[in-house]
């Protein structure tokens, strides 16, 4: 159905229908997605051997101390678009938070799409299982641009088959999140229900066939603490990262949340923990029955496949067809429930004034933000040329350094600044989780090969954010050239 128009003073309300079962579901698939599940191999090869589990065990501990975080701020100020309204009060509503929560929704405007298509190319990744024509490329091309200071930014994109169901697959998503909120939470029960068969039967055929010293069979010096260790531990939990984000989702629901004081925190950290059991067991199961130097990178397609290779090594080509349909079904959940959370960030900012003015439509007879989400489906559309491996390095160094610093950092801000802020459920063993959450996104960004390569995008972003939120300022004569004024949704 087509948005009605808008009549009368008021617009139409969100709705208070998401509860602690249906926030932690949706956290839930949006954590386990396809990421564990192709990312493997991305692991294995960064530090060369099982020592990679590393990775998985300092990014639980990491994802924790940043749920912390999100936890705070999440019952303090429960509200749609999440970490918008708080830099915004962070950092001064009316001063450096009005720049600071804009860029924030700038940058989303990139990795929200980016989190959205890793999803996609993903699941179109397993579908070439079944139709290996899919991964047949049609065209190809490389640029190299020089920009001043920034140095040469480099862009891959490629067309295939596989290119156009991960195209196909969000728009699907955006057809089902096309409804009220209240229709929403069955749909993401069932599809937590398909994403916790697939990991729990993974982890059941791992174990009855569990073999210890192959999974165990570490390489010699697999644990020198030596420049390459660390260089590939960086690599290794930048996956890791991808693979726990979505622990927040619930956050950018704020206003869509039962009881959202009690149920936001609550769904954080029991998602986070879930996942993390459900991470490191799969993961060691899955090791213990193929040889990890089978599934490096590069070899066969066995990295993309590994699930499939895991599967029909253990039951035979019957289960491999059976979980790649799973796998399948989980990375669609993913793709659903980032839609879904990330649509209402840009809204709540145009709601506020400090967004374009249309991302603040609200569909009249559904109440949700129409425009928001169709807006995000064709971004992430176009995200779909790319390769999967520069999805996920892009996303991840983009939010870390304009999202997820300033926020963890931004707490500890907001104790300073605002102690008479109430607060639900304050963070345990204040400030050491922030303090270390900080640490461990310092560790991803610098730790890796080739690392300025994304740092070049997010600087790119931050400049040109920087630089429209100065001309919208100075038309509206907001912070810093003048006293911003009241006003709700204004272009």
């Amino acid at each position: 159905m087509p948005p009605s128009s808008q009549t009368g003073h008021e617009s139409p309300r969100l709705i208070r229908g998401v509860g602690l079962t249906s926030a932690t579901a949706l956290n839930m698939i949006d954590m386990i997605g396809v990421g564990p599940f192709i990312t493997i191999p991305l692991m294995v090869s960064a530090m060369g051997g099982p020592q990679a589990m590393l990775g998985w065990i300092l990014g639980a501990i990491f994802a924790m101390c940043d749920g912390l975080v999100w936890a705070e701020l999440g019952a303090a100020m429960p509200q749609s678009g999440g970490s918008y309204g708080y830099l915004r009060e962070i950092y001064g509503p009316n001063r450096l938070g009005r720049l600071v929560s804009f860029l924030f929704v700038w940058q989303l405007s990139f990795s929200a799409p980016l989190s959205i298509a890793s999803g996609s190319i993903g699941l179109a990744g397993y579908a070439s299982y079944f139709w290996p024509g899919l991964e047949k490329q049609y065209a190809a091309r490389h640029w190299s641009v020089p920009l001043p200071i920034l140095g040469r930014l480099q862009l891959h994109w490629m067309v295939s088959g596989a290119t156009f169901v991960a195209i196909g697959m969000v728009a699907l998503a955006a057809a089902l999140l096309y409804r009220k909120i209240t229709s929403i939470g069955w749909i993401s029960k069932i599809l937590l229900a398909g994403v916790l068969a697939t990991t729990f039967w993974i982890i059941f055929a791992g174990l009855s066939h569990f073999d210890a010293s192959r999974a165990f069979s570490f390489p010699p010096g697999a644990f020198t603490l030596s420049r390459n260790f660390f260089l590939g531990l960086g690599s290794a939990m930048l996956v890791a990262t991808y693979d726990y984000w979505g622990y927040y989702n619930v956050a950018f629901l704020g206003d869509e949340v039962k009881d959202p004081a009690k149920t936001i925190p609550r769904a954080i950290l029991l998602s986070i923990f879930l996942v993390a059991c459900l991470y490191v067991v799969m993961n060691v199961s899955i090791l213990g029955v193929v040889p990890w130097r089978e599934i490096q990178m590069g070899q066969d397609n066995r990295g993309l496949y590994v699930v499939s290779i895991f599967m029909r090594k253990i039951y035979g080509p019957w289960a491999a067809n059976l979980a790649t349909g799973l796998v399948m079904w989980t990375a669609f959940a993913s793709i659903f429930s980032l839609m879904l959370g990330y649509s209402r960030v840009p809204y709540a900012a145009a709601l506020d004034g400090n967004y374009f003015k249309a991302f603040a439509r609200v569909h009249f007879d559904g109440r949700f933000p129409y425009v928001s989400l169709l807006a995000l489906a064709m971004v992430a559309a176009l995200f779909c040329f790319l390769s999967l491996a520069d999805v996920i390095a892009g996303l991840v160094v983009i939010r870390i350094t304009l999202q997820f610093l300033v926020q963890a950092i931004g707490l500890i801000v907001l104790r300073i600044r605002r102690p008479d802020l109430p607060r639900p459920f304050r963070m345990w063993l204040y400030p050491l989780p922030a303090l270390a959450a900080s640490v461990g996104f310092v560790f991803v960004l610098i730790s890796r090969t080739n690392s300025l390569t994304q740092i070049r995008y997010a600087a790119l972003i931050l400049i040109s954010g920087v630089t429209i939120y100065l001309l919208r300022a100075w038309k509206h004569g907001e912070w810093p050239f003048g006293t911003p004024v009241e006003r709700t949704a204004s272009n």
